[in-house]
């Protein structure tokens, strides 16, 4: 089962309990350098760049004005910050050479993602829990490492300035400082949902705008699904664990008897054992031919690439045709995924059967892994 801890870390581990900071306990031998990017599966190629971003941060924190810079910037209650902004402010050849490196990667990770160019600082950093920063402020010698996506993982990889590698333990904070490498996802998911839209609607499956389904013309306005709250469970609070932005797939058959496919973008989903109260209209039935639609929620973990997804989704939903009657299509979303999305950290998060005009009250996922209350909603025009 995925977490869902946001990539605000130093916000989420907040609960955790404080170590003793006085003594740093004996690290492990370093582990095999790290896979480079041209090694790396296409699915895992965001993680391995961030994984070579971290080691390029550590090395290059030889210098004591970057070093400096990144232990001010990463301040409480400063929140994440850009790391190609932070490498560009510091002179010196360590910190230049790590804004060449950041922006490289930068790039590289949105064509991972099948995203366009121009989306700016993607990768960001921040201290990974509150309770070290007594240690980092008297001088102790940070490491860093990626905030993994695989909730299963023991250990997690971290360097020090030398670029050695050390695994650390999942189970406990560390005591030493560790700042984390991690993706904004909060951005790549808005330019994800774009490209969800556009090569959807380029396959004639009738997507939607960004931030919900099209308002579709209607005498005097049109009736919704509004989510008046949601929750999605999970029980552990691992350390290193970034959570990526969510967002659904809502499926039925369009008004012209095609199967159409509205991604509905919902990155206030970033807790899991957490209620929220969006109020956010999920479905414009007049967008829609039967009074029945399914709902697929999803997570961008980091290594989502939007534009393999719509074109699988395209592929499989595309095949199905109008035989007058409703038709469920949570399993052929599902089937279309790729089989790298079902292990370790999976895209898939619940699903919903048979979303109705007239559904209200709360409505539990197939997977037993959230619910949602909904009502119906008609948006007036004015």
């Amino acid at each position: 089962m995925p977490h869902f801890r946001p990539r605000r870390a130093v916000v989420a581990l907040a609960a955790l309990s404080l170590l003793a900071l006085g003594t740093v306990p004996a690290l492990a031998e370093p582990a095999p350098h790290p896979v480079t990017v041209g090694q790396a599966p296409a699915a895992g190629r965001v993680s391995a760049i961030e994984d070579e971003v971290a080691r390029s941060l550590a090395t290059a924190l030889t210098d004591p004005a970057l070093r400096e810079r990144l232990r001010s910037t990463t301040a409480p209650g400063s929140g994440p910050a850009a790391l190609a902004p932070l490498a560009a402010a510091v002179p010196g050849s360590a910190a230049r050479g790590l804004a060449e490196a950041v922006a490289r990667a930068d790039r590289g990770i949105a064509t991972a993602k099948g995203l366009g160019a121009g989306l700016g600082p993607l990768l960001r950093v921040q201290l990974a829990d509150p309770s070290m920063r007594a240690a980092l402020d008297a001088g102790a010698a940070p490491l860093v490492a990626t905030a993994a996506t695989d909730e299963h993982a023991r250990t997690v990889r971290a360097y020090d300035t030398a670029g050695r590698a050390y695994p650390l333990d999942t189970g406990s904070v560390p005591a030493r400082p560790v700042y984390l490498v991690d993706l904004d996802t909060a951005k790549t998911l808005t330019a994800g949902i774009d490209v969800l839209q556009r090569e959807l609607r380029a396959r004639g499956l009738g997507a939607a705008s960004t931030d919900g389904p099209a308002a579709a013309q209607a005498a005097g306005g049109w009736w919704g699904t509004k989510i008046t709250s949601v929750r999605v469970n999970d029980d552990e609070e691992p350390w290193f664990k970034g959570a990526a932005e969510m967002f659904a797939l809502v499926s039925g058959f369009g008004q012209d008897g095609k199967v159409r496919v509205d991604s509905v973008a919902m990155p206030y989903l970033q807790y899991d054992g957490t209620t929220y109260y969006p109020n956010q209209i999920l479905v414009n039935w007049s967008s829609y031919k039967y009074n029945l639609a399914d709902v697929v929620l999803m997570e961008d973990d980091g290594d989502t690439n939007y534009l393999a997804l719509a074109q699988a989704v395209a592929a499989v939903l595309l095949t199905i045709a109008d035989q007058g009657a409703y038709i469920p299509l949570v399993n052929a979303v599902l089937g279309a995924l790729p089989e790298s999305w079902w292990t370790d950290d999976p895209d898939y998060v619940e699903s919903w059967y048979t979303l109705a005009r007239t559904s209200s009250g709360q409505l539990n996922g197939a997977r037993g892994n959230g619910w949602m209350t909904v009502e119906p909603y008609y948006v007036q025009q004015f």
